[in-house]
């Protein structure tokens, strides 16, 4: 159960700064998890806030921010040049949820997120106890050749992958194949009939999605 509503996190002390949401369950935090948003969304995404309300009722600090790119243009996707200031806006929310919760911080992300936050974990490995990456953009649609896995045989974090049958960003075939890269400990939950929004567009939602990621969660991670 949650004290209240989702309140306005910010962390000026550092750059880039971190700003977003933060829900906070009652009692002690053992467990901190930082959800980020893809190329063309914000921390506002309506999966990202079922599952951080889903997660901190579980008694997890659930931090929804919005990466560097984001607080500096409210529209558009990340120019070529934002990812490295992305990255270290995702470690400077890792690190203040660090000082929320006792145990472990898990670094969650859909699409782009994700994706920086597996670049970030594979250069820093004990930054985070565990990844949840929502729809990873294996590669832009239609261009299977263009592969975005240089960094994950350096990836050694424990990776917890959602992704549908019908995202044109990969298969499921390629992301099994993908997942033969990774060093680390993986697990891949396929969400049959949907695309890269997960079913999350708009007003449509596929209701029943965050409880499913969150068990899986549990279930891979203990």
């Amino acid at each position: 159960m949650l004290d209240s509503s989702f309140a306005s996190f910010s962390d000026t002390s550092v750059d880039p700064p971190v700003r977003g949401f933060l829900a906070r369950p009652k009692g002690p935090i053992e467990n901190g998890l930082v959800l980020t948003h893809g190329a063309g969304g914000n921390s506002r995404g309506s999966l990202l806030v079922a599952l951080a309300n889903l997660f901190a009722a579980d008694g997890f600090a659930a931090l929804r921010c919005d990466l560097p790119f984001r607080q500096d243009r409210l529209y558009g996707p990340p120019r070529p040049g934002d990812a490295t200031r992305d990255r270290e806006g995702l470690k400077n929310a890792a690190s203040a949820l660090r000082k929320l919760a006792r145990t472990r911080i898990f670094l969650g992300g859909q699409s782009y997120g994700g994706r920086q936050a597996t670049m970030l974990c594979a250069d820093q490995p004990g930054l985070a106890d565990g990844l949840l990456l929502l729809s990873y953009p294996l590669h832009p649609p239609g261009k299977p050749d263009r592969l975005r896995t240089e960094h994950l045989p350096r990836l050694t974090t424990p990776a917890l992958f959602v992704h549908g049958t019908r995202d044109p960003f990969g298969s499921i075939e390629e992301i099994k194949a993908t997942l033969k890269l990774i060093p680390g400990k993986t697990s891949l939950l396929a969400v049959e009939g949907v695309g890269h929004d997960l079913g999350f567009k708009g007003k449509q939602k596929l209701d029943d999605l965050p409880a499913r990621i969150r068990d899986e969660f549990q279930r891979f991670f203990g």
